[in-house]
């Protein structure tokens, strides 16, 4: 049976990639495209609703959806940890499906995870990310997910170290780990995460270069672990098996009602 999708902010860059993911699908049709001067009653009779809109649209499009009763796959940055845990009682009383995915490049995920791996061996660990200058929130949703796992797998060793976090040049400290933001054109999204120690630095780096390209696999497998969802999902590695040593707090909270890790490789081939 196709699953029928109303995409909020289905015009603009992403919203149009999502789109184009679904129409080249056969197991989803597009079934409406919302702006923000549509009405949210244009999600009835939709099976399942992506929001590609805005932080500050992001919010209402999920209660409308959950109120319906319907799935939602948010892709829309914003969604910090203390917002999603006020979100968890609304979905579990609704019996709906909340997937927030900060990034869809599987680069991406792959990155954070090398990064939460790598983190209880070093005290020192800051995220430098750089964004086109259209981009509305700082830090993004991607170097927040980062820094809540790598807060998460040094919970045994405590903080990282953070001298001088007083000053505003060292940057905004998401769970102990200064994050530094750039927005500026010339940049489709990059991350680098540096952890260091005595004598020795190690830096993961991620860059999207073609977002079509980057985020279309990642997408596909989002929009089959959105469909069947049950609860608050969050980060597109809930539906990969990485293989890296996760850190187990943050994986266990990201699901409220069983484990979707992996459900969907068969459908996308991943």
């Amino acid at each position: 049976m196709t699953t029928r999708v109303a995409i909020v902010g289905g015009t603009g860059k992403l919203g149009a990639i999502i789109r184009d993911v679904v129409e080249a699908s056969d197991d989803f049709e597009v079934a409406a495209i919302l702006t923000s001067q549509s009405s949210l009653d244009e999600l009835d009779g939709a099976d399942l609703v992506v929001d590609a809109s805005t932080p500050s649209v992001s919010v209402e499009v999920v209660r409308a959806a959950t109120d319906r009763g319907i799935n939602v796959l948010v892709g829309t940055s914003g969604w910090s940890a203390e917002r999603i845990d006020r979100l968890r009682p609304t979905v579990a009383d609704a019996g709906t499906g909340v997937v927030i995915i900060p990034n869809f490049s599987l680069g991406s995920v792959l990155g954070s995870a090398l990064a939460a791996a790598a983190a209880p061996f070093f005290p020192s660990v800051e995220i430098v990310e750089a964004h086109r200058e259209s981009k509305i929130d700082s830090p993004s949703g991607t170097a927040v997910r980062t820094a809540e796992l790598i807060a998460a797998a040094r919970s045994a060793v405590g903080p990282v170290e953070s001298p001088h976090v007083d000053q505003r040049a060292r940057g905004q400290q998401v769970a102990s780990i200064p994050i530094h933001s750039l927005r500026r054109p010339g940049v489709v999204a990059r991350q680098e995460t540096v952890l260091s120690g005595p004598g020795e630095t190690l830096a993961i780096v991620h860059d999207t270069v073609e977002p079509a390209r980057a985020y279309s696999p990642g997408i596909a497998l989002a929009l089959a672990g959105a469909r069947d969802a049950v609860g608050v999902v969050v980060g597109l590695d809930a539906f990969l098996d990485i293989g890296l040593r996760m850190p187990a707090s943050r994986r266990g909270s990201s699901v409220d009602e069983g484990d979707v890790s992996g459900q969907v490789a068969q459908a996308t081939g991943a």
